[in-house]
């Protein structure tokens, strides 16, 4: 074979971001195929790659010839870097290749279980999760540069946690990721030095049945402790509207919890009638976002049939038909960092369960200039009443980083939807029709920044 016969075949064989998952595949295993794609990945000025494939070659090495201190360690290190830039895809690859090697590694459990889970894979993912947590509860992720350590409480079980990727990406501090609900009480002795804890149970209802290992740990910890779990116990859907209905130019829906299947028709239109709610109902299960299980019930019998099929907590809300005039429904976020507004987004919907990924921004010009408009200037986009409003909300939350999805009524009033700390921000393709958004992010994560800065103890 000839030189730049070669040189194709490496580059049409199984690698990241080109057959990402198949490392099983024996030519995966092979470290002169990693180290013919590391020249490939070189010639092309893709440096990092071509480092990645000299250490999994150097790591297949010393697994191959029964090498003492054979560690995928390295390799573990390749992976969680592509992990913290987003790039999915690579170090799924690479992780899997890890557990190819040591099926115990934790962070490459965990880490893989997150990967899965963005891409839809549920079970895969809570499989891998489980396995994690297991064999370890602390994680810590970083290059060793960092001057601070900021160690973030986390439920290992399920979904449940402030998506704080983008919010902790940069290279100034260090993430001890602590798995408290796996994690017995004397665990919390030895975990290394850390500067501040951000508590990143941020779904009250995840968080209710850890009150007590949460509140043991509080009364030991002698650092700052940011989103204290007292606060986020607030937010719990049913108590919204106790919470920030009272502020001027704010309205929340009527929403009851419920624990059980009611026991009877009339014991159904009790608890509605109760918390003041009448139809249609919003109806969802506690502990998910994203309307992952919402339905809505126009009348009793389809509420009680929706509870029938419910073993655990869930929600019912009352519906409010919030349809603009031009016929779209709008719902808006906003990100509070230390109290303070931050425009996130803004989705527009010809449905009622209104998500950016469905609404199909990216498709509709004048969705995302309404957007720019809002992003670039929410004063006049949403006016100063509703501004005034929303300012108001975030000193009621009283949470560190927490956010609302809303919508703005014919009068100026602001309807929540949904106000939590669970709430996502993210940064977009560089490349896509949505990096207008990438500017406002950097604000958010900047500020986040800053109030970490801030709380940390000299």
């Amino acid at each position: 074979m000839t030189q730049n016969a070669h040189h194709e075949a490496v580059r049409q064989a199984p690698s990241p971001g080109a057959s990402a998952g198949h490392v099983g595949e024996s030519a995966s295993l092979d470290p002169a195929r990693h180290r013919a794609l590391a020249e490939i990945r070189r010639g092309d000025g893709d440096e990092l790659g071509a480092l990645a494939h000299l250490i999994a070659a150097h790591t297949l090495d010393a697994y191959a010839g029964s090498a003492p201190h054979a560690s995928a360690a390295n390799l573990c290190d390749v992976a969680t870097g592509y992990f913290m830039k987003g790039d999915l895809a690579i170090a799924e690859y690479w992780y899997r290749l890890v557990l190819t090697l040591d099926p115990r590694v934790a962070t490459a459990c965990q880490n893989l279980a997150a990967v899965l889970a963005s891409a839809g894979q549920v079970d895969e993912a809570a499989g891998y999760r489980e396995r994690a947590y297991r064999i370890q509860r602390v994680f810590v992720e970083g290059n060793g540069t960092e001057q601070r350590r900021v160690l973030l409480l986390c439920a290992a079980r399920t979904a449940g946690n402030v998506p704080f990727d983008a919010l902790l990406s940069g290279a100034d501090w260090c993430r001890i990721k602590y798995a408290i609900d796996y994690a017995a009480d004397e665990e919390d002795d030895l975990l290394p030095p850390y500067d501040l804890v951000f508590n990143a149970i941020g779904d009250a209802d995840i968080a209710a049945p850890l009150s007590g290992r949460l509140a043991r740990f509080v009364s030991r910890c002698a650092r700052p402790m940011l989103n204290p779990s007292a606060l986020v116990a607030r937010t719990q859907r049913h108590l919204s509207a106790s919470l920030l209905n009272g502020l001027p130019d704010v309205q929340v829906a009527p929403c009851v919890q419920r624990d059980a299947a009611p026991a009877s028709s009339a014991a159904l239109s009790a608890l509605l009638a109760a918390g003041g709610l009448d139809y249609p109902v919003l109806a969802r299960p506690a502990a998910t976002h994203g309307g992952d299980g919402l339905v809505l019930c126009e009348n009793p019998a389809a509420l009680e049939a929706w509870c029938s099929t419910q073993a655990g907590v869930s929600y019912l809300t009352a519906f409010r038909d919030y349809r603009s005039t031009d016929g779209f429904y709008r719902k808006y976020r906003i990100i509070f960092v230390d109290r303070e507004p931050f425009p996130y987004h803004l989705a527009i919907s010809p449905h009622w369960m209104v998500h950016y990924y469905s609404a199909d921004m990216e498709q509709h010009a004048w969705k995302l200039e309404e957007e720019r408009r809002f992003l670039g200037n929410p004063h006049a986009a949403l006016g100063e009443r509703a501004m005034h409003a929303i300012a108001a909300i975030g000193r009621q939350l009283d949470l560190d980083y927490g956010g609302i999805d809303f919508t703005l009524l014919p009068g100026g009033q602001v309807l929540i939807f949904e106000a939590n700390a669970t709430m996502l921000a993210h940064f977009e393709r560089e490349s896509g029709v949505l990096a207008h958004k990438n500017p406002y992010v950097q604000r958010i994560v900047d500020a986040f920044e800053r109030m970490m800065t801030r709380r940390t103890p000299v």
